[in-house]
């Protein structure tokens, strides 16, 4: 089990998660369940995942490399609002259940993921939205 927080509060925002990735008692994995992006003065965005660490990793690395848009591509990196990076996270976990859900279910595994994402862009206000499928 996951477990990821994210609190916003007045002067700022906290956002925490664990890095355990099974529950067995004999084979403990980690893997860093967080993302950082950060252009110092221009923006901070995080995101937490939860949920199938094969599905959340994919949706995470669809939302670095972006989507094709117009004369070019439309990633975290350029997200021009937090509503937008919340936008492109729900686009990644709908492409990776696109690519991937068919085999998944086929093979008796269920799409189950969970993002939280969080942060600013330039001198707009902090903001957190929560993405699943």
């Amino acid at each position: 089990m996951t477990y990821c927080v994210g609190l916003l509060v007045k002067d700022g925002m906290v956002m925490l998660s664990d890095s355990r990735t099974n529950a067995g008692v004999d084979n403990i994995s980690t893997y860093r369940k967080m993302a950082i992006w950060e252009t110092p003065g221009e923006r901070v965005i995080v995101v937490m995942s939860a949920g199938n660490l094969a599905i959340t990793q994919s949706a995470i690395q669809f939302m670095h490399e972006g989507v094709a848009q117009g004369d070019g591509r439309l990633s975290i990196k350029n997200v021009s609002s937090m509503y937008e990076a919340a936008r492109l996270a729900g686009w990644a976990l709908r492409e990776v259940d696109r690519v991937d859900g068919p085999a998944l279910r086929g093979s008796g595994v269920g799409f189950g993921a969970s993002l939280l994402i969080g942060g600013q862009i330039r001198e707009r206000r902090l903001r957190m939205f929560q993405v699943y499928r």
